[in-house]
């Protein structure tokens, strides 16, 4: 079990502007040479006609147009590479503040968030906020590197004052694991190999902390939350009576013969069977895709939830979210969005503004209820169907949704249920 979940490792990047997240994971790709022949050519290339001395990195990253004209991160960038311990896939995200948004997005399936500190600013608001997002969506594990320490002489007592001051934020935020690394990612001392001028850090480089950090313990495996994406009719020789119900397991553990209950209905089966591609299974587990049948024929479809029997979440039509505005437009009071949650798709509206987060002081602020874009707040919202919802904390998968435009069919909001 442990090496189907560890084979792969998400994380995001964080960090202000010019800290030197582009330039990290440029870093990583050159010094693990992920990077194609002909890409390394025409990094090359561009690099010397903007003058640079040697390859400038941050060109690995920086897809867009804009992104390259204007020297900054825009959107969030996907890159993959590949060690011989472990696959990553890598999300670039936006240092400015008017593309939180951004983050979030890039943010919301990591196993681990790298936090970028210029050693020569230190903690700043940007750190603050990065990192509240970044507990607000619980990733599991948070790794912050305090760049650019080439530019103050590998200097000790710099990073651990800025240690000190990290940890001193901590307190008003819930993140389980935290790491501290010194680099500098223009250099590449720590990123891939260990610096030799900064022999007083005795812990390991990033890629490897990235390799073997242990990450297969993040999955839920207590509660079993299987939701149905279709059911499954082949109608040919040999499955004629066959009735697959297919999804993937987004927490938890299922095996044949267990008790479960058909959510929102309440009906209870048994399982009868788990197929993945022509195989049966006795068990299967998150975040695999399987085709389930029941001993019982009970009318389920797209949106309704398979559960363990003695294992249920709540059912509820109103509820509190942590909810990150992503749209130009301010919500609309009491308007009508569609809500996405795992395979269910409902009617909902945003009932009522508790309050909004001052994510720069840490603070909530009950007086001001418009909802621009990038602003995170809690709301209770009201569905038209009850909802099968769990705590974000509890589980990231059957704790989340989404908020579209009915109109523009726009996704304007991100939230974690509380």
């Amino acid at each position: 079990m442990d090496l189907s979940t560890s084979q792969l490792l998400r994380f995001s990047t964080a960090g202000s502007v010019d800290d030197g997240k582009s330039t990290l994971i440029g870093r990583l790709l050159y010094d693990s040479k992920s990077i194609f022949e002909d890409q390394l050519e025409a990094i090359e290339s561009t690099s010397l006609k903007k003058g640079h001395v040697g390859v400038d990195l941050a060109l690995f990253t920086d897809g867009l147009r804009d992104e390259r004209e204007q020297g900054i991160t825009i959107d969030v960038a996907y890159r993959y590479f590949t060690t011989p311990k472990r696959k990553f896939i890598i999300a670039d995200t936006p240092g400015h503040i008017q593309y939180t948004r951004n983050m979030v997005t890039g943010a919301s399936t990591a196993n681990v968030a790298i936090i970028l500190i210029d050693a020569r600013h230190g903690v700043i608001e940007q750190t603050k906020r990065h990192s509240y997002i970044a507990s607000l969506l619980q990733i599991p594990h948070i790794i912050v590197c305090v760049n650019k320490m080439d530019l103050l002489d590998f200097k000790e007592e710099r990073f651990n004052e800025i240690v000190e001051e990290y940890e001193s934020i901590l307190s008003k935020m819930m993140i389980k694991d935290v790491r501290f690394i010194p680099i500098s990612a223009l250099k590449g001392d720590n990123v891939v190999k260990r610096s030799e001028k900064m022999n007083w850090f005795q812990g390991a480089p990033l890629l490897h902390t990235l390799e073997t950090l242990h990450i297969s313990s993040d999955i839920n495996k207590i509660d079993a939350r299987f939701p149905v994406q279709t059911v499954i009719r082949p109608q040919r020789e040999g499955f004629i009576d066959y009735r697959g119900y297919a999804g993937r397991i987004e927490s938890g553990i299922l095996r044949t013969g267990d008790e479960i209950t058909v959510l929102p209905s309440g009906f209870k089966s048994k399982i009868k069977s788990i197929d993945v591609q022509r195989k049966e299974l006795k068990e299967a587990f998150a975040p695999m895709s399987v085709s389930i049948t029941l001993e019982d024929n009970i009318d389920i479809s797209r949106g309704d939830m398979i559960v363990r029997a003695d294992n249920q979440p709540r059912v509820e039509q109103e509820f509190d979210v942590m909810l990150c505005w992503l749209n130009n437009a301010i919500a609309r009071p009491n308007a009508k969005y569609t809500i996405r949650h795992t395979t269910n798709e409902q009617k909902a509206m945003i009932k009522n503004v508790l309050y909004k987060m001052d994510i720069n002081k840490l603070e909530r602020n009950t007086e001001d209820k418009q909802i621009n874009m990038n602003d995170i707040c809690r709301v209770t919202i009201r569905t038209t169907k009850p909802l099968m919802i769990d705590e974000y904390r509890d589980n990231r998968f059957t704790g989340s949704m989404i908020l579209v435009d009915e109109g523009t069919n726009e996704t304007v909001a991100a939230g974690m249920i509380l």
